[in-house]
């Protein structure tokens, strides 16, 4: 009976540590070409995002990239141009909203790019048809708006809630709205992988200061994600330590605010669904002291159990 029972104990664990190494297989690689918000013109919000070892990347925002491709390219993550990745490797661009420090890499970049699809809702299309790809701010390098469209890019646009295939790859994508300042729009990208999911927000400010329930709608919407473990991560931005005051905040997140919406989706979700749950925190501002102090804040008030992740420019990681 005992030579039974250490049989039987050595199966489970073999069992266990299988299940565990399957639960631990990556389904996303991400290599952010910029981490930051505000005035580092070398490094603003860019996440290259594609399933695990393929490089059909799709470029969530496109504050920073020429740079970034350079960055991670001097870290070894790719092995070619930066011409090779910007024209093969980046297969389109998913754009949250149409603020400089989210689009300008997009746009300085064009001429040197090749024909591939840029994604955006509506509101965000407009914008960037009307004030940049315009042929007087920038050529139109894309197929629609005003001026005489050079049909390089492919201006897709997004239904709010629609799943929609991203093109040359795997992935498909289904956006939702944020509020950045309301009622300026900003997006949430849900991206899906086989049966994975990756979340990446847009600049967004609390529900509670901005009037809204954006936040608290995607949260009910990825909350099955997050029971089912489906959703690897979530992309979001916390701009701002705890002391800048609600009526300059611009639409953008604190440690506390932070907090405070993942607690409602761990509210949704399940008691401890969060434990060890992958946010990786974009857009910090400077000044560098200020940066020291987000970290800092969320390290203390993290009782979530969350894995927080501080990308760095050029460095490739997987979820």
């Amino acid at each position: 009976m005992r030579i039974f029972n250490r049989f039987l104990i050595c199966i489970i664990l073999i069992s266990t540590a299988a299940f565990s190494q399957k639960e631990q297989k990556s389904s996303f690689q991400v290599v952010p070409l910029g981490i930051k918000g505000g005035i580092d013109e070398k490094n603003l919000s860019a996440y290259l995002l594609a399933p695990a070892n393929t490089k059909d990347f799709i470029c969530l925002d496109a504050g920073t990239i020429n740079a970034g491709i350079e960055k991670a390219i001097e870290n070894k993550v790719f092995k070619v141009s930066t011409s090779e990745v910007l024209r093969k490797y980046i297969k389109g661009y998913l754009i949250s909203h149409a603020h400089l420090d989210h689009v300008s890499g997009l746009i300085i970049n064009s001429p040197a790019d090749s024909s591939k699809t840029v994604y955006a809702t509506q509101k965000c299309m407009e914008m960037m048809e009307n004030h940049y790809f315009n042929d007087q701010t920038w050529a139109n390098f894309g197929d629609k708006g005003v001026g005489f469209p050079l049909k390089k890019y492919h201006f897709q646009t997004l239904n709010i809630g629609e799943e929609a295939p991203i093109s040359n790859t795997k992935m498909t994508v289904k956006a939702f709205p944020l509020s950045h300042v309301n009622p300026f729009e900003s997006t949430a990208f849900l991206i899906k992988n086989d049966e994975s999911y990756a979340l990446y927000l847009g600049d967004t400010g609390p529900d509670s200061v901005e009037k809204s329930d954006k936040l608290k709608t995607l949260w009910t919407a990825v909350a099955p994600l997050v029971q089912n473990k489906q959703l690897k991560g979530i992309f979001i931005e916390v701009s701002f330590p705890n002391e800048q005051p609600d009526q300059f905040l611009f639409g953008h997140l604190t440690p506390n605010y932070l907090m405070k919406e993942l607690h409602i989706l761990e509210d949704l979700a399940g008691k401890d669904s969060l434990k060890n749950f992958k946010i990786i925190i974009t857009h910090l501002k400077s000044p560098a002291k200020n940066i020291v102090k987000i970290k800092e804040q969320l390290k203390k008030q993290n009782d979530l159990g969350l894995k927080i992740i501080y990308p760095e420019q050029g460095k490739r990681f997987e979820l």
